[in-house]
């Protein structure tokens, strides 16, 4: 049995567009799972709807933020993001955000093909300090095997998407320039 490949591209804001219903659904999936990526439950589509269209889809048709998608079999796995808008003294840095795969293609290499793509992309822009925060020991644990390293914590940094409680975030950074 040939196992599928994973191929991961940039959205242009046609294609944006064309893909917000499935990136809503990804981002969704990924809530009810218990991501800590900002969003509290219940959660609906139209909420998620309006953080690609409000929150994303602006910063992307600038040309400040590159969306990925990642394709396992042919259907959209995942999504992650890599924000380039930074100040003049921060031109060399830049931050990964919402890596997100749906959890029906989890394991499967998803997340890894994207961190893949977002430091070819972030090398390309002349992006050699790459940032991000995680909340999940999984997570953590693949952003280490990829040379992430940890920084620091944040105690009680956002609240938990089902509980009243305010949960911690790891802050990690990679320097590009040493891989």
């Amino acid at each position: 049995m040939e196992v599928p490949t994973t191929s991961v591209a940039a959205l242009d804001p046609a294609a944006f567009t064309q893909a917000l219903d499935r990136l809503s659904d990804i981002l969704r999936a990924c809530v009810r799972e218990g991501a800590s990526v900002g969003f509290v439950a219940p959660f609906g589509r139209d909420e998620a709807r309006a953080y690609w269209l409000n929150r994303v889809a602006p910063a992307h048709a600038a040309g400040a933020k590159v969306v990925l998608i990642a394709t396992l079999g042919g259907e959209v796995a995942g999504t992650a993001q890599l924000d380039l808008d930074s100040m003049p003294s921060k031109r060399h840095h830049a931050e990964v955000s919402k890596v997100l795969v749906d959890p029906a293609y989890r394991r499967a290499g998803v997340a890894r093909a994207l961190m893949g793509e977002i430091e070819r992309r972030a090398a390309k822009e002349g992006r050699w300090l790459l940032t991000l925060d995680t909340a999940g020991d999984a997570a953590e644990a693949l952003y280490r095997s990829l040379g992430y390293s940890l920084a620091g914590s944040i105690p009680h940094y956002a609240r938990d998407a089902f509980e009243d409680r305010y949960d911690a975030t790891r802050l990690m950074y990679k320097d590009l320039r040493r891989s």
